[in-house]
């Protein structure tokens, strides 16, 4: 049976003043009912609280048959329902969306008065066939099986209740479709959007003679009651319309949830129903079967339990009837009703206090889904409302023992209630005194302070929030204590509750570390060493992966670095640079987000680069993260680098690896060239601090993964007017294959490094540099003399051996000088000329 509740959805009614017997009656336009009489139809203008008054009538062309109401210039899109034809037989059959095309009844299409281009739009698609069987063993006679009250109910697209759109689009789009119809003793819901499915199975309390369905109720008429059940249009259409229903973020009832009848109501002699906005249009008419025919003396009144009445057949003027107009109460006002009857459930902690609740939540969703009819102060009343039920249902889900205590958190989210507002209502003391914090409310509480949210608790509240989780869970104290939102925590307090905690079942390294924090707020030094010394720097490592916010917390969306994390800073540099690395690896934090944590931690702007951020991006190389970043900090890197030579800065703090340790440890450091060395040998620079920047530049142009085209617009500022500059430039032209150029630079810069540079880049291909380019250009600065000519007259002769070796005695005569002196060019001449007799 379906749940009843003694609520009130109806409220004022009146007659209206129809002049005939009303056959036909329908509702339309902003507040115009039509009522069909014969060839005449009367038109009632009916709006708010006024008496219903006539507003015209006209006559038509014959017996009115059909009476519905189309808004002009709105095209009316119908789908055909393939449901009309039902066979009684043995066994019952229901074929939903195309399979119901199977059935073997026949729909077409009529044409007749349509022209081509119109009939075009039209077309009929499957939705449902159901055919029905009798309970043969009760004897139901063939009227308790008739289908009445077919409809197709459209929900358009108006926005999500919680949204911040403030003007609705005036096009609709459709959202979702509902397909009801009914048979005396039951009625059938279903939704036929997407695919077809049953939704909701109606059991009326007896016999129905029609229903209307509305996007909150269905009201169900019978010989002598007006019924009102509650529907799940919204909950169906809530889920269409906003994809994060039923998630973390937004809840919703569920469809399945059993529907219930709010109200039974008397009305006696009850024949039609129609409805449209918040009006019920009832026509009533007494049975002429039924009008008792006077004995003397009379015995008693007419009265539907009395046995002693005789009954004849009047004439037809004597049988009454009436036109009545019921208007449904306002969303907010039955929403009210509803939230104080829940209340008779609160305390015994029933499911059914969560039913009802859920009912009003739906009712005002279903109102708020039609909000293009609403006026603005009546749109705010409903959102309040809206939110205010969220704020009811997280209660109910966070204090009562389901299996959907996790509903608490979305809920409470769509309330707008502050953490505090929600722990000032979470106050539930047991009849002996205690108190026991259920699985929902712990579980919003964790998942909000997981959350960092922008919101402190006070001292007061978050010493409850530590007392809840030590008693229901205390494993996840440690993860609690790091929330920003427990900024306030007494530290005494917290250390009390951490060393009541038995560490066997779970990681020890993070009720340390946790330890080592309040230690920190404390002011005791001592016991934060002792706790940091417990364990290997590995150990910690791990413990800071397994909650970050122990280094980094996000305020108002800006990053902090913690106490811990400043101490970290000043005592273990390697610790701390390690940690964050860990918490990239493992996706805890991001690559932005890593770099600003360390400028903010150095007190650094934005364009100041500490030298612990220069440590993490050397660890980031190190340790081989993807290579969709290694341009990225190569570019860092570089940068960094360049930035300190060409100002003669030295990093702020030591740096954790020398150049020597990237060169071991990473493949992307190479080997620096031995020329680069002759060549930075060859002047003492003036300030040694900033040399290990220069041999980490130089080992990553010399290594295998730099893009050196990259580099070269950002070398400006380095000049090559120093030696650290001109070897990072040669660098990158050598690496570019601009050999001659280099050659040029270094025979005029540091003639010294020109043979082991030869030695070194004048191979297999460019081995003909050694005669084409080199013994030439020796040879003219020999002869031009000058400070330097003994360097080059010693290049030249080393250059002499070389091209000695690789040419034989006629190509090496052509190389020569024409002006040369014979006796110096002649030992490598005899040398040449009698290399093929020696090998």
């Amino acid at each position: 049976m379906v749940q009843l509740y003694n609520l009130h959805p109806f409220g004022s009614q009146q007659v209206v003043p129809c002049k005939l017997e009303p056959e036909r009656f329908c509702g339309g336009g902003r507040d115009a009912l039509f009522v069909a009489a014969g060839c005449k139809v009367e038109a009632f203008a009916v709006a708010g609280q006024e008496l219903c008054q006539p507003r015209c009538a006209f006559s038509t062309l014959g017996r009115v048959l059909c009476l519905a109401y189309s808004e002009a210039g709105v095209s009316n899109e119908t789908l055909q329902l393939d449901s009309d034809d039902f066979v009684i037989c043995q066994k019952p059959v229901e074929l939903l969306g195309e399979k119901s095309s199977q059935s073997g009844v026949s729909v077409t299409l009529e044409s007749t008065g349509l022209d081509d281009k119109t009939i075009k739009y039209y077309h009929v698609q499957h939705l449902l066939y159901k055919r029905f069987a009798p309970d043969i063993s009760s004897l139901v006679l063939s009227d308790d099986i008739k289908l009445h009250s077919l409809q197709l109910l459209p929900i358009y697209q108006t926005g999500s209740p919680t949204s911040d759109r403030k003007k609705l689009s005036q096009e609709k789009e459709l959202l979702s479709l509902f397909c009801f119809f009914s048979l005396p003793h039951v009625g059938y819901l279903y939704m036929v959007v997407k695919s077809v499915e049953l939704m909701s199975v109606y059991q009326y309390p007896e016999k129905s003679q029609q229903a209307v369905l509305t996007p909150q109720f269905l009201h169900v008429i019978t010989s002598n009651n007006l019924q009102c059940f509650t529907v799940r249009c919204s909950a169906a259409a809530a889920r269409e319309e906003d994809p994060y229903v039923d998630t973390t973020l937004k809840a919703c009832p569920p469809v399945s949830m059993d529907v219930c009848a709010l109200r039974i109501q008397l009305f006696i002699g009850l024949k039609a129903i129609c409805h449209f906005k918040n009006h019920i249009i009832l026509l009533t008419k007494a049975d002429p079967e039924a009008i008792p025919e006077r004995r003397e003396p009379p015995k008693r009144l007419l009265s539907r339990k009395g046995t002693n009445v005789k009954f004849k057949t009047p004439p037809v003027a004597e049988a009454g009837w009436n036109l009545y107009i019921v208007d449904t109460i306002s969303p907010v006002q039955l929403y009210k009703e509803m939230v104080d009857y829940s209340n008779t459930y609160k305390t015994a902690k029933t499911q059914s206090c969560i039913h009802l609740l859920s009912e009003a939540h739906l009712l005002v969703r279903a109102a708020l889904m039609d909000a293009s009819q609403l006026e603005p102060g009546e749109k705010a009343e409903l959102l309040e409302a809206f939110k205010e039920s969220c704020g009811h249902l997280g209660d109910c889900y966070s204090r009562l023992d389901t299996q959907y205590s996790h509903l608490a958190l979305p809920y409470y989210k769509m309330s707008g209630l502050s953490m505090a507002e929600v722990l000032t209502r979470a106050d539930w003391p047991l009849e002996d005194g205690s108190q026991k914090y259920e699985r929902g409310l712990i579980f919003y509480i964790n998942h909000s302070l997981d959350e960092n949210l922008d919101e402190e608790l006070s001292e007061e509240l978050a010493a409850k929030v530590v007392q809840m989780f030590h008693m229901a869970e205390p494993k996840q104290l440690p993860h609690i204590l790091c929330s920003p939102s427990m900024k306030n925590i007494n530290p005494v307090t917290a250390m009390n509750y951490l060393s009541k905690l038995d560490t066997s079942g779970f990681s020890s390294i993070l009720v340390t570390l946790t330890k080592a924090a309040m230690a920190l707020k404390m002011g005791d030094l001592d016991r934060h060493r002792n706790e940091m010394k417990s364990h290997p720097e590995m150990k910690l490592v791990c413990g800071f992966i397994l909650e970050p916010r122990l280094l980094i917390q996000q305020r108002r969306g800006q990053i902090i670095p913690t106490e811990l994390a400043v101490q970290l800073k000043d005592t273990q540099p390697g610790l701390l640079v390690a940690s964050v690395l860990g918490l990239q690896k493992n996706n805890k934090i991001g690559i932005e987000e890593a770099d600003s944590f360390f400028k903010v931690l150095c007190g650094k702007d934005k364009d100041t680069i500490p030298q612990l951020l220069v440590d993490l991006w050397e660890a980031q190389l190190v340790a081989g993260l993807p290579d969709v970043v290694l341009q990225e900090l190569f570019f860092k890197l570089t940068s960094q680098y360049i930035w300190r030579l060409s100002k003669m800065q030295p990093p702020d703090t030591i740096p954790l690896r020398t150049s020597e340790d990237l060169i071991n440890a990473c493949s992307h450091y190479g080997l620096i060239y031995p020329w680069v060395n002759v060549l930075i040998s060859s002047d003492s620079l003036a300030d040694k601090s900033y040399t290990e920047d220069l041999s980490k530049l130089q080992s990553l142009i010399c290594g295998p993964s730099f893009d050196i085209a990259s580099i070269i617009p950002f070398l400006e500022p380095l000049s090559e007017d120093t030696i650290a500059g001109l070897s990072v430039h040669i660098l990158c032209r050598t690496r570019l294959k601009e050999y001659e150029q280099c050659i040029d630079t270094l025979l005029e810069r540091c003639p010294e490094a020109i043979i082991p540079y030869a030695n070194h880049e004048l191979k297999e291909e460019n081995r003909t540099l050694w005669w084409k380019k080199l013994l030439p250009e020796l040879c003219h600065r020999v002869k031009c003399g000058g400070e330097k000519g003994q360097l080059y007259l010693s290049s030249l002769k080393e250059t002499l051996s070389v091209v000695a070796v690789e040419l034989e005695l006629r190509d090496f005569l052509n190389v020569l000088p024409e002006d040369g002196t014979a006796a110096f060019f002649l030992p490598y001449l005899l040398y040449c000329s009698r290399k093929k007799s020696l090998t």
